[in-house]
Order: structure tokens, then sequence, then C-alpha cells
């Protein structure tokens, strides 16, 4: 059988990509392959489980819009398919002179987005938060929190209930592309089988750029994977914020900074770090893949971006090993936090799609071939925006099939 369509990635964005597509071409065969026995077992199912609204992003970038709209498509969806989710808000907390400039030029940016936000002085934050000290906070109203893992499996049920196929524990070992098709070698079950389909269209994450290599596509990045680790605070903690904590994010890092997260589930987390991962799908104390790490020693942007970096890096690594100096990043705005309170939980590895020259892909990433197409970097808010992005790629497939 050649299928109209087949999609390799069982995360958010690939499911719902399939989702949408099967939608918009209900006698279109369209099968999606996901190489673990669920879906969404690494960055989905591995996360904050935020709702973000879109503080962040560059006004007019794919994030920021995407974000927007994937704020209400999130809680939609959820709606619809009664999945809980909580939309309870988030605190963007400074704690010094430096950071309440920052929180100045964000309020700025939010109002250019035009995310619902307000004003906090440090009055009025020490009265929503009697556990937070800061000098004043932004208020995000649109936040949430969700559980990623069951959206995206809710997700894949509505699309095989549209027709579609769905293929777990099916590796992709080799692709190959031809004028009329693209043949893919898969094993399932220890067995290989042959698949061809019309046209290719890849979600993979933490393996994007070996998914373009299979089809010989030229690119000038490669995935580098950075580790957030996690702890979870004791049950007796489970009310010590209602709103979600963030600190004011340094504008030249691409990551948040260590946060409190109230998870759907009544928990409360904190973290995540991030410190330079040496194994793609590393969620364990001590990750370390050969593969993985022969491939970043031999590409000059890991290099680079490591020179660029060497402070910060340093820094977050010492946090990560020493574990009070993870818990100073965190009582900067919650100071009755003590060492006993971190409790382990599971780690996270985000795909950071890094260019030649060292610098980090802020924005989504896309790679292409006569009858593929490849996500190369989906980075946060992807979850939040995976139905906008879903929708992205349908359209940008039609596109490219004129």
């Amino acid at each position: 059988m050649i299928y109209d369509y087949i999609i390799i990635g069982g995360g958010i964005v690939g499911v719902s990509t399939a989702w949408q597509l099967k939608q918009r071409y209900k006698d279109k065969s369209v099968l999606l392959l996901e190489k673990e026995s669920q879906f969404a077992q690494h960055q989905t199912g591995h996360n904050s489980g935020v709702i973000h609204a879109g503080v962040y992003y560059e006004p007019g970038s794919l994030k920021a819009k995407f974000c927007k709209e994937g704020v209400a498509a999130t809680m939609a969806f959820c709606q619809q398919h009664n999945i809980e989710f909580d939309q309870c808000g988030k605190l963007l907390v400074a704690t010094n002179d430096v950071e309440l400039q920052r929180m100045q030029n964000l309020y700025t940016r939010c109002k250019t987005n035009q995310i619902n936000v307000q004003l906090l002085s440090q009055a009025q934050l020490k009265e929503l938060e009697p556990n937070i000290q800061g000098l004043g906070a932004i208020k995000v109203l649109d936040t949430g929190i969700v559980n990623y893992q069951k959206l995206t499996s809710v997700m894949a049920q509505e699309f095989i209930k549209l027709g579609g196929e769905a293929r777990l524990n099916t590796e992709v070992v080799s692709m190959s592309e031809s004028t009329d098709s693209v043949e893919l070698v898969v094993v399932q079950g220890g067995q290989s089988k042959t698949l061809s389909s019309q046209f290719l269209i890849s979600c993979s994450g933490l393996m994007a750029d070996r998914c373009t290599r299979m089809l010989g596509i030229k690119t000038d990045f490669q995935i580098i994977p950075f580790r957030g680790e996690y702890y979870q605070l004791p049950a007796q903690h489970n009310n010590i914020v209602k709103h979600l904590i963030y600190p004011i994010p340094d504008p030249d890092l691409p990551f948040l900074g260590v946060h409190l997260t109230r998870m759907i589930d009544g928990s409360v987390t904190v973290g995540p770090n991030a410190v330079q991962g040496w194994k793609r799908e590393g969620y364990g104390r001590i990750n370390i893949s050969v593969r993985d790490v022969w491939d970043m020693m031999r590409f000059g942007g890991f290099w680079k971006l490591l020179k660029a970096n060497i402070k910060v890096g340093l820094l977050e690594t010492k946090n990560s090993l020493y574990k009070p100096g993870y818990l100073k990043t965190v009582q900067k705005y919650c100071p009755s936090l003590t060492l006993k309170d971190l409790k382990p939980y599971p780690a996270g590895i985000r795909a950071q799609a890094v260019m030649k020259d060292g610098s980090m892909v802020h924005d989504f990433l896309f790679a292409q071939s006569p009858r593929s197409l490849h996500v190369c970097n989906a980075p946060s808010p992807a979850a939040t925006s995976a139905i906008p992005i879903g929708n992205y790629i349908c359209e940008k497939v039609l596109e490219q099939q004129g």
C-alpha cells in the first residue's frame, strides 16, 4: 500500500498535524508512526504542563502568532473533550533592580503582543502570594496548566476515529526518496518492513536532523539536547502558591529560568534548569550516549555555542550537581523553601536546533525536499501552539504539493 501521507513522530505536534490533515482529507490515507509504546513520551510528556500565553516572543514571529492562537485552541479542545485544565494565571516576579527594568520591557512586549496582563506593585504581589517575595510582578491572566500527555492521547484517538492509522513501537531506520514516493524502512516488533508514501511529514523532535540526513537534505543545523531537571515539593506545600511563579528571564538566553509550577494533579514542581545533555533521550541521573556525544563533537556549531555560553553553562552545571545552588535560584522569590523540600522528579530534554555558527534557533525551522517536509525546530511553546502549528504544517504541505 502506498499511503498519501506518512507522519513521523507521535508527540503533540505530529499528532496535531495528522489529526488536522485527516480532517481536511477524509478520503486520503494518513499513517502516523511512533517508535515508543505510547504517544507523547519525549518533549510533550516531559515538560511543565503550562499553557503559555505568549509573553516572551518577538512581535510578528511565528512563536508569538502560534502561541496567541494556541492558548484559545488548546483550551477549546480541552472543553470539547472533557480534559481537565486550569487557567490559573502566572506571575513573573522581579527580585532586583535589573529585573525590574526587564519587567517593564517585558510588559511593553506583552501589550504589543496583545497579551492580557497587569502590573503588580510589591504590596499587590504580597497580597496575592504571601509566600513569594519580589519588588513587583507581571500578572499574566491567560496562562493555564494541563496534562499534555492526556491531551495528545485524546487527539490521537480523534485522528483514528476519522479513519487515520497509527502504529506504535515502529521506528524509522532509513528513508529514500524517488520522483514518485518516499520509501521508509521501519522496525516493528523486531521485524523490518518497507512503507511507501506520496508525501512524508517529519515531526521527529530530538531526531529531526537525523531524519533530514536520511533523505540527504542538506541543512546547516544540528539538534543539541539540553536537559531540564525538576524537583517536586512535598504534599504539604501543594498550596504554597495560587499561580505559576516565574522569574523575569534574561532576554539574551532562550530558557525561562527555574519556576514554581502548579500541576494539574495538584502537586507543585520546581524547575527546570538547562544543562548540556549528553544523550538525546536521557531522562535518568547519569545519561551518556556515545553516538549522541560523537555527533556533537563533530559539529562545529556545538563548540561555538559552548564558547559563547561558557559562564552560564558552568553555573547551570554547578547548580545541577550542587543542590543548594539550585535551591538558591528558587529562594530568591520563595525564601521559605529548604533543601528537604526538593524531592526527585523526572527530567525533560529540550531539542534545540543550533546553527553552524553556534547560534540557537529561537523560532520554528523547517526543511523540505520535493516529497517531504521536516519540522526541524519546534521550541517552547510548541505544546501550547500545537494546533496552530499543525494547521500551518498542513498549509505548507498543500502549498508544496501545488
